[in-house]
Order: C-alpha cells, then structure tokens, then sequence
C-alpha cells in the first residue's frame, strides 16, 4: 500500500505540536512492512526521499493566508497519482487531500489536530480567511473516507461540530511521543546560561503566544506563586500583535515585582528544550483548548510533573495527582474555551503551581509516574499500527 501523507509542517520546518507528530508519524509508518510512506509538505525543498515540497504560488505571494494553503493544496492534488490512500493533516493540508482523493479516485484520511469551530480566535489573525480555512475543513471532515481524533474528547468535539458525519467514520488514534529522545538531560551549566537557577523550584512554559494556549492566564498566575519559585517562559510566534502585546506588558510587569522571570522568545533547539524540561519542578500548560497536548507528553517523558487545565483531550493524559495536577475550568460554550471567571481559573493555577513547587518530593514523585506513563502507553509504533488500521478501514469503505 502507498500512502501520501500531506501536511504543512514537516522537517526542518515544524513549529507546532502537529508538525511534530507528522514528523514523527511517518518515521513510524516506514518502519511497517508493506507500507511505502511518501510526505507532501509546504515550503524549501527537501533532501528527504519520498518527501516533495512545494511553494505557495507567484500570483499568491501577498494573498490572504487561506487563500496560500489553497494554492499549494491544489498543487499538492496534482503530485498524488499512484497512491492507494491520501492522509492529511490539519485544515492547511486537507482540501489536497480531498480534492486529490476525488482526482484519483482514492481514499481520504484526515488528521484533526484541532478543529476551526472551536478556534474562533483565529479570526483575528486570518480575518475573511478564517470563514474560508473553516469552510475547507468542513468539506473534508465530512467528505473523509476516515476521520482521526487525536483523543476521545476530540473525537466528541467532531461530532459535535459536524453531526453530518458518520460517527463510524471517526477513530480515536492518540498522539504519541518518541521516548528514546524525549528523556531526562542533566545539564545544570546550561541552565544557567539559559538563566534559570537550577537549585531553586521553577515553572516552565513552552508554547506560541496564541490564545489556545492561555500564557496571558498563565502570567497573571504567577503574581500569586512564592517569591523563590522562577519563571521560564519559552514562546514566541504571536498569532497577532495584539496578544504579543499583552504577553510582553505582563512579563514586564511581573519583572518590576518578582526576580526570576525569563523569557525566551525564539525558538530553542532540541537539547536545550530537554535541558528545561528536566530542570523543571513542574511544567505549566495553561490551555485553554487542547485536543490532546504533545508538549505535556514532552514534559512527561523528560521526568517531569505537569499542571494543565482540565480541558480537551489533557485529563487522556495526565492522571490528576499522579502524573501532575489538573486545574478545573468552566469555559464558555461559544467555541473559545474562554474561563468564565478568569480570576478563579487563574487561582485555582497558581494554587496548584504552589502545592508542586512547594514539595518537591511530591514533584519528582509526579515526574517518575508521568515518564513511565509516557513510555507505556503512547509509543509511536502503537500510533503507526492504530493509523495503518484506518487506511485499511477507509479503503474497505470507499471500495465500491
């Protein structure tokens, strides 16, 4: 079986949690007998076999973003002759995948990772472009041979927004997480040149400054923690200048009151990202919308004790007062996961923040459970046998 794997993130250029697990996916994949893996990506050409990019086209360079991924999507339909299944990821990579599925006469698997619907946010970056990403995704979620939800609180989360599609059409295949490079680096000097004092509790965020991953919460949280614990904020890439601008006032202002708040607004290589999350007294996940959350599996398989919402797909993976502390929320119901009382959210974080710094025993205690966790229950060859059961159920379904 040939599968085509479409997506626009793809090494060396990944920035989120969903090029991350394509990335890892198709490592996976290729290791199955009988499968040929090849990857559709966006932007510079890669050296990778079986792997074709592609640019957004001339004419479309100073376009709407919406207006791009469909650019490139038809081009990626055209290169789709020859494969047995087309498996896309994300709303950027699925009108490829559907339209190339109608073309070819093949079947269609998409990938949700999140779902527009519950992003409204993302109208303030795309503006009009976002009734169009949304647009696109609907048509392939409905049109899909196979849907994939990366958790059970996702896979509700598509029925709910699209009650068109055939609940036996949508399989739960978790993310994963490669432990053998996710582990536990000790490296107390590097710390330090990072600016964190490795003997003193820390809180550590890594994340895009977007309102799916709640920094603003998380910063006004941390106002309320003990004057020892530290702060290592590692995020950058604002959806929009507006949140880039409230991040940067609150970080400031926590600096004129507090030592210890580092922030880091590039991207980290591999090893320092490592470095941090071992370090860590606990990692700090403030989502306000998360299907499944690959950055607290990274936490996790590093050894260390996590705090997140209660949100999404976070309670599949976290085992509150085992693995970590979740923190409860009641969110609006219009698709933004907004706290209804923000200050009782935020609260309720930095009390949890408090209970594991202040006991680090209890922390590392957490951090061994989460690392074990990790490592039993979301390997990526179990992810690769669960996805290559799809392709065989939705070629099943699209035979005539």
């Amino acid at each position: 079986m040939r599968a085509d794997v479409l997506t626009r993130e793809y090494p060396p250029e990944v920035y989120g949690g969903a090029g991350v697990h394509v990335a890892e996916l198709v490592r996976a994949l290729r290791r199955l007998a009988g499968l040929d893996v090849r990857v559709h990506c966006w932007g510079s050409p890669r050296d990778e076999a079986g792997t074709q990019a592609y640019d957004v086209p001339d004419a479309l360079r100073a376009a709407n973003g919406a207006l791009q991924s469909l650019g490139v999507d038809v081009a990626m339909a055209a290169g789709l002759a020859g494969a047995d299944v087309v498996h896309s990821h994300t709303w950027y990579a699925a009108m490829a995948g559907h339209v190339g599925g109608l073309l070819h006469g093949i079947p269609h698997v998409f990938t949700a990772h999140s779902l527009e619907p519950l992003r409204p946010w993302k109208a303030e970056q795309l503006g009009g472009g976002y009734t169009v990403s949304s647009w696109v995704e609907r048509t392939a979620v409905e049109a899909a041979a196979a849907v994939i939800a990366v958790s059970d609180a996702m896979r509700a989360d598509v029925l709910r927004s699209y009650p068109a599609v055939d609940p036996g059409r949508v399989h739960v295949v978790r993310n994963g997480i490669d432990t053998s490079e996710w582990q536990p680096v000790h490296d107390p000097d590097r710390v330090r040149e990072l600016g964190l004092d490795p003997d003193r509790p820390s809180v550590v965020f890594v994340g895009r400054i977007t309102r799916q991953k709640g920094l603003p919460h998380l910063l006004r949280a941390v106002s309320s923690l003990p004057p020892e614990v530290q702060v290592m904020i590692c995020a950058g890439a604002p959806d929009t200048p507006e949140i880039g601008a409230e991040v940067e006032a609150l970080v400031a202002d926590l600096r004129t009151r507090r030592d210890g708040i580092v922030w880091i607004a590039g991207m980290l290589p591999r090893a320092d990202v490592l470095t941090l999350l071992t370090v860590a007294t606990v990692f700090a996940c403030p989502s306000v919308y998360e299907p499944l959350g690959i950055v607290n599996l990274e936490a996790m398989a590093c050894g260390t004790a996590v705090v997140a919402t209660a949100t999404g797909g976070i309670p599949e993976v976290i085992n509150d007062g085992e693995t970590g502390l979740l923190v409860p929320i009641e969110q609006a119901a219009d698709g933004t996961g907004t706290p209804l009382d923000p200050a009782r959210y935020e609260a309720d974080l930095a009390a949890a923040l408090t209970a594991v710094t202040a006991d680090p025993d209890r922390a590392a205690a957490m951090g061994e459970a989460g690392r074990a966790r990790a490592v039993q229950a979301f390997g990526w060859d179990t992810v690769a046998d669960q996805t290559r059961a799809v392709y065989a159920a939705a070629a099943i379904r699209s035979t005539p």
